[in-house]
């Protein structure tokens, strides 16, 4: 799924807070090398938020103005009640397919803020309890989840090479996770043990 630059620069520092080494980020979030040095050392210097508002005042200060027309935005309204609260991105799509009109994601979810006072919430689901490290490649594999209100990102940490794998999915539910699960297993090949977010774990067979 699709997912913007906010949700990225939110990705890459908490990626980094787990240990992941700068070079490695880069191939998980289809961003440059150089961007994800310039995003750490700018979070390091005025902190995730504050990061973050200047970088949205930055964009919207060489955005050219453009005011989206009242009867796109009653489409977008028509549609979210339509097809039951759906995901900005699937709206994008509705938009285009039924109306052929080409909207970005973030000016979307602007939009639905207005009438639903939508937030996106960016929330860390924390470690709890001891972590096992391992001793060697793939000995200990290490899962957590972090929400962002429309986007989960489902992660995966070996914690010996500090390789990840991050599977981003629209829902939080099991069968999302099982499904991320089979991707990260592909992706690491042999595992011997995975822990759950907080600590938990279970042995891979």
């Amino acid at each position: 799924p699709h997912y913007d630059s906010i949700t990225k620069i939110k990705l890459c520092w908490s990626l980094y807070q787990n240990g992941i080494s700068p070079e490695l980020i880069p191939s998980q979030l289809g961003i440059h090398r150089a961007t994800v040095y310039r995003w750490i050392k700018g979070i390091k210097l005025k902190g995730i938020n504050k990061f973050i508002r200047d970088y949205k005042q930055a964009k919207k200060s060489r955005r050219r103005p453009n005011k989206t027309d009242v009867i796109t935005k009653l489409q977008i309204y028509k549609i979210r009640e339509e097809k039951r609260k759906c995901c900005g991105e699937k709206i994008q799509y509705f938009l285009k397919q039924n109306y052929n009109k080409t909207i970005s994601v973030s000016t979307i979810y602007r939009i639905l803020n207005v009438k639903y006072q939508l937030r996106s919430k960016w929330k860390k689901y924390c470690l709890r309890g001891h972590v096992k490290r391992g001793l060697k490649p793939r000995e200990s594999i290490q899962t957590d989840t972090v929400d962002f209100g429309s986007i989960y990102a489902f992660t995966a940490i070996d914690t010996f090479t500090k390789e990840a794998s991050v599977i981003l999915k629209e829902k939080l539910t099991a069968k999302a996770g099982q499904e991320a699960l089979k991707e990260q297993l592909n992706y690491f090949k042999t595992i011997e043990h995975i822990q759950k977010d907080g600590g938990g774990g279970y042995p891979f067979l």
